[in-house]
């Protein structure tokens, strides 16, 4: 049992599985740490999410809750309630009932070992093949980012320790990675697989496009790869294009005369425009982000917090 523990879970359309998900936790975490504390980050939710939330508040006194101003995204509101987590360890998980509360005791083991964060990681993927190869896909792409092995089991379901939080205590970019930003803090990374149930109610907020913008948010917001790979290609086609005129003067010297083919000049001009076009797209998207950052856009603006109205029992602190 560790001293104290706060669990820190985005809302986003949770109304029906709100109270089954705080009646486990209820049941779990007395067993796990001798303070703690549940913070429910309330993600602009269209549903009656914030209303069932400050229902749960008259009779939970281990509860806290924020309601942000609107939708930022899981990652900011996942920021928001990280910064306002008071405890020694901090774990995150989704509002879903996919991240079952009895395997956070296997996570906190496993934090006990020496390793800073530790992700659950599921044993078998739950979702559809689009879907599977999308959350690949994003995890390679947060491999680029984050630098390290264990980035291809990341998951939301998250333990690790509160003073890695240091290392982007003043970030304030609007493009949050979680994952990314705890890399700047440490490498002692750690991931164990956990059962990971299908979705008993509702359906995934997470969808393909939604997968997909956030694998470019951090590819272009928190990674060079693409202006690497820009230069590869611009480079690379330097070469072939030198290689080509090499080719169409010793044929010249040899022949004599010009050398007869549009279509295959023509092929090599539209080659290096698109080459062209794509590098100014990467450069613009980095200069996009730039813009952003000078603008001082926030990560997230919180509406109001509240706390347990009920006297505390001796778990919460």
């Amino acid at each position: 049992m560790i001293q104290s523990l706060s669990i820190v879970i985005p809302i986003y359309n949770s109304e029906k599985s709100l109270p089954i998900l705080l009646e486990r936790l209820g049941n779990q975490l007395p067993r796990l740490a001798e303070h703690w504390e549940v913070i429910l980050v309330n993600d602009g939710s269209p549903d009656r999410s914030w209303q069932v939330i400050q229902g749960a508040l008259a009779s939970h006194a281990w509860l806290r809750a924020i309601d942000l101003m609107r939708n930022y995204g899981q990652h900011n509101a996942l920021l928001c309630g990280i910064r306002n987590a008071q405890h020694e360890v901090i774990v995150t998980m989704d509002d879903d009932l996919q991240n079952p509360p009895d395997e956070i005791g296997g996570l906190l083991a496993k934090l006990q070992e020496g390793y800073d964060v530790v992700y659950g990681y599921p044993r078998e993927e739950s979702h559809g093949l689009l879907r599977n190869l999308a959350s690949r896909i994003t995890k390679k792409v947060l491999q680029a980012g984050m630098g390290v092995d264990v980035a291809s089991r990341v998951s939301s379901f998250r333990a690790f320790r509160a003073e890695v939080r240091e290392g982007f205590e003043g970030y304030r970019g609007a493009f949050v990675s979680i994952d990314v930003l705890l890399s700047w803090s440490t490498a002692r990374f750690a991931a164990i697989p956990v059962n990971n149930p299908p979705r008993e109610l509702g359906e995934s907020n997470y969808t393909l496009r939604k997968l997909i913008a956030h694998a470019l948010n951090m590819v272009t917001g928190f990674s060079i790869v693409p202006l690497q790979i820009a230069s590869i290609l611009g480079f690379g086609f330097a070469v072939f294009g030198m290689g080509t005129l090499g080719y169409v003067v010793v044929l010249y010297v040899i022949n004599g005369g010009s050398i007869p083919g549009f279509p295959f000049l023509a092929s090599l001009i539209s080659i290096f425009s698109g080459v062209q076009l794509f590098s100014l797209g990467i450069l613009g998207e980095y200069l996009a982000r730039i813009h952003f950052r000078t603008m001082d856009r926030p990560c997230y603006a919180v509406r109001t917090e509240r706390t347990s109205t009920t006297k505390p029992g001796g778990p919460a602190k």
